[in-house]
């Protein structure tokens, strides 16, 4: 694991400059914000992402399974909690009821989350039941075939952290290998979860047009905008699709969708 994702501040922070430089004003591009929305973050960790959407008079809500990851947030962002600008809950929304108690949303967000969420064909339909009347939905995700599209810069093991395109190695193999890199049975399990949940940028696009979704903006970069935090990368956006005629895209590119 990286030493960013054991501080858990500098990664709170991470993500709230990535939020307020690059998804806050992306969402912007595609909705009215002249009034204060109600915004929905699945998956929000320490909620960095929501806390752009807070400075700018959003109504937010951060779902997250992790107790631990939201006392944290409840601390980072403890004056946004006590003034009831943020909400949390430790709730699957798949316990939630559309509408109930007013669990309905404007906008959605799931920033590098899609990719740990199975079944994915029957998830992302659902997602919609939770939005108002032209709410949309935000997903950032970096596709399967990136060369760490498995996520495992998370390994304990410090080559193995480094191998790219080690997750596309045949499932059994790459069990083995993980097993190997004295990784806890917590990283391996979440790591062949990632295997088996993976998304392509062709799967996610099939997703989208057999559930009636429409990908109303998405960019594509050369370089995740968080690697600015992350590694001293300058973002870099790709600005035509040039290159996806070389099938580079599917293999590089992380995206930033919007859904309606």
């Amino acid at each position: 694991m990286l030493e960013f994702h054991k501080d858990k501040e500098r990664y709170f922070n991470m993500q709230y400059q990535t939020s307020k430089l690059y998804i806050f004003p992306f969402v912007a591009s595609c909705m009215d914000f002249s009034r204060s929305l109600d915004v929905l973050e699945l998956g929000c960790a320490e909620a960095g992402v929501l806390k752009a959407f807070i400075e700018e008079g959003h109504n937010c809500t951060g779902i997250e399974l992790s107790e631990k990851r939201i006392d944290l947030a409840k601390q980072f962002l403890a004056d946004e909690f006590k003034s009831n600008k943020i909400r949390f809950s430790s709730i699957n929304l798949y316990d939630l009821i559309p509408g109930e108690d007013g669990h309905l949303y404007d906008l959605i967000i799931l920033k590098d989350v899609i990719e740990h969420i199975p079944n994915q064909e029957e998830f992302i339909p659902y997602l919609s039941s939770f939005l108002k009347p032209n709410g949309k939905i935000f997903f950032g995700f970096p596709p399967w075939l990136m060369p760490f599209g498995g996520h495992q810069q998370l390994c304990r093991n410090k080559w193995l952290r480094k191998w790219g395109w080690m997750h596309i190695l045949p499932r059994p193999i790459y069990k083995a290998i993980l097993s190997m890199g004295e990784n806890e049975q917590e990283v391996i399990d979440e790591l062949m979860e990632i295997y088996d949940s993976s998304i392509s940028i062709e799967r996610f696009n099939r997703i989208c047009r057999n559930t009636g979704h429409r990908v109303i903006l998405d960019k594509h970069w050369l370089f995740n905008p968080i690697y600015k935090w992350k590694f001293g990368l300058d973002p870099q956006k790709l600005f035509f699709h040039l290159l996806e005629i070389f099938l580079i895209s599917r293999i590089f590119i992380p995206r930033l969708i919007m859904l309606w």
